[in-house]
């Protein structure tokens, strides 16, 4: 019947779309950008040409954090309190941040203990960040910063259109100046999830 030729022509189709059998007969690929819970580093899509720091000291600047060598982090100047604006090169999705403590936290008076995130933000200044609501507040103890502490998970669905994030540090642990050892941030570009698989985890 049609109806039934109908239903083998969707079930070639389906068998086509879904790993075990591509067009051709060749084997489906790894799908490594779909949508199934795997978050990526996301350093090769930081824009370093726009990404910024403001009251950096200057010996220790903000692309210390992405060396991987907690000994060279990022010092706040000033005061304690420190900007860093991430900027990708694309639109990315962001699901977690790892933050770590400075020179394996031999000063924990400096570790950040108050961090609010902004999305998509330019130029935010200190005063702005006091007059904007943030998109998510964070607070921080000295395990969260430990080396092997598991990332900190963001409220998913705030970020899943990111050209930039801007961090706030307002607050630390006590000390004149904010030390950060080094940060990571995990998610996936947008350009590449699989929208099916994404609707299907609903």
């Amino acid at each position: 019947s049609v109806h039934a030729r109908t239903q083998n022509d969707d079930k070639s189709t389906m068998a086509a779309m879904f790993p075990g059998g591509m067009p051709g007969g060749m084997p489906a690929p790894e799908p490594k950008d779909v949508d199934n819970g795997k978050m990526m580093d996301l350093l090769d899509k930081i824009d370093k040409q726009d990404s910024y720091a403001k009251n950096e000291a200057a010996s220790f600047p903000m692309t210390n954090l992405f060396i991987g060598d907690s000994r060279l982090g990022c010092k706040s100047d000033a005061d304690e309190q420190l900007i860093l604006h991430i900027s990708f090169q694309e639109f990315v999705k962001v699901h977690s941040l790892k933050f770590t403590e400075f020179n394996n936290g031999m000063d924990p008076e400096l570790n950040p203990t108050k961090i609010h995130i902004y999305v998509n933000r330019e130029n935010l200044g200190f005063e702005d960040c006091e007059d904007v609501d943030p998109t998510q507040s964070l607070e921080l103890t000295a395990a969260d910063l430990k080396e092997d502490a598991e990332a900190i998970l963001l409220k998913f669905v705030k970020f899943q259109r990111v050209k930039s994030i801007t961090l706030f540090i307002e607050d630390n642990a006590g000390g004149e100046v904010t030390a950060l050892g080094g940060l990571k941030i995990y998610g996936r570009p947008v350009a590449n999830t699989n929208m099916k698989d994404f609707k299907k985890q609903g």
